[in-house]
């Protein structure tokens, strides 16, 4: 496992790493590594900055594992994932059973995801170096966690740029299709084989309730997906709740979901939100509560502007649909979007709409969705709550 010659950086990726940043773009390395693995990496002058997981062609050519210069190996890799759950047992999940167990970076584990969807766990990894390790990985998770099954979902675009393979399969016990899940107030009839990511998003746990505590009226909940916020205001009470989503195997989830937990039906509407928010502006629907949940609009950098731009409508559009004393919830998963940018934004679509904003409050992922100091990627989501005068 320590075969591969020292990775050597050029000066603008040494100092990416001592400010903390685990990446190291392939523009930036002098020497690359000559095959995937984990590697020492000195900066030009050959002074050691630490062990990263390194690929010859992938654009993330350098992931940085730790900044010491004691060779990463599969005990340290074990003793990782050993700690990511530990940090997971100190975290109130009561009741939760449908948790991120492991965070990729965040956790010290380059492209690799872990979740918890109840009783079994789904493994994400978009990292070659750590490809040959899964089966001890697994090993400790099987020990730990208990799961009646693992399922691979190899199935992500990022897999392709480090040469693996894209697949889905299970890798131990029994996965079926549908599983049920709790987030610790409402419970969810999920499917890992198929559903976005490893079947579900787990990050917004905490924000669909804090939504909730201001539920009342007529409810809006975009980007419904299986309907997260949409279904814990209605819990919350309010009296009419719309789940807008352009697919219709999501909103059926969510009808179930509903009828699982005893809760009236939501208004399901197949649509493309932009769109429809741009209907129910031409109808002068108002709501009191709103949820604005849209995936990843800025999926790489030069994809920002256009990403900002359709931030701003989106939020205009809501604004212009919000009751005088209604709270909108709003947020924003792209890595390359920032909280200032995105607060920037926001405060421009209120200009517009010519609205003044209370600001209730702003927040993050949920805490098993660890942030990493100098690491901004890692605080991907950004999630504000603001009330309409």
């Amino acid at each position: 496992m320590h075969g591969l010659a020292p990775v050597v950086v050029a000066d603008r990726g040494s100092a990416r790493l001592a400010a903390g940043h685990p990446w190291v773009y392939r523009s930036d390395v002098t020497r690359p590594a000559a095959q995937p693995g984990f590697a020492a990496v000195h900066d030009r002058r050959g002074r050691p900055l630490g062990w990263a997981a390194v690929h010859p062609t992938s654009q993330l050519a350098v992931r940085l594992v730790h900044a010491h210069d004691t060779p990463v190996d599969e005990a340290t890799l074990v003793a990782l994932v050993e700690a990511a759950l530990a940090r997971r047992a100190m975290l109130e999940l009561a009741g939760v059973d449908g948790y991120r167990c492991v965070h990729a970076e965040a956790d010290g584990l380059p492209g690799l995801i872990v979740d918890r969807l109840g009783p079994v766990l789904v493994i994400q990894n978009g990292c070659a170096a750590l490809e040959p390790h899964l089966g001890a990985v697994l090993q400790v998770l099987q020990a730990r966690l208990a799961p009646s099954g693992v399922l691979a979902r190899f199935d992500g675009a990022a897999r392709e740029r480090e040469g693996l393979e894209r697949a889905v399969r299970v890798l131990a016990g029994e996965v079926p299709e549908v599983v049920e899940v709790s987030d610790g107030v409402l419970r969810w009839p999920l499917r890992p084989h198929a559903g976005q990511k490893t079947g579900t998003f787990l990050d917004q746990r905490l924000n669909h309730l804090r939504l909730a505590g201001y539920a009342r009226g007529a409810a809006l909940d975009v980007f419904a997906y299986h309907g997260g916020f949409g279904l814990h205001l209605l819990r919350g009470g309010a009296e009419h709740v719309t789940l807008v989503d352009s697919s219709a195997t999501a909103l059926a989830a969510a009808r179930a979901a509903a009828a699982r937990n005893g809760l009236p039906e939501p208004e399901l509407v197949r649509a493309d939100a932009f769109e429809h928010l741009r209907a129910l502006d031409r109808a002068k629907a108002r709501f009191d509560v709103i949820a604005l949940d849209p995936p990843a609009l800025a999926k790489r950098a030069r994809d920002l502007p256009r990403a900002l731009a359709g931030y701003k409508e989106l939020n205009l559009r809501a604004l212009r649909l919000l009751a005088p004393g209604g709270v909108l919830g709003t947020a924003t998963c792209s890595a390359h979007v920032q909280e200032a940018e995105f607060l920037n934004v926001l405060a421009d679509a209120a200009a517009d709409a010519g609205r003044t904003l209370h600001v209730l409050g702003r927040f993050g992922a949920a805490p098993d969705h660890p942030e990493r100091l100098g690491f901004p990627e890692s605080a991907y989501l950004s999630f504000v709550l603001l009330q309409a005068l």
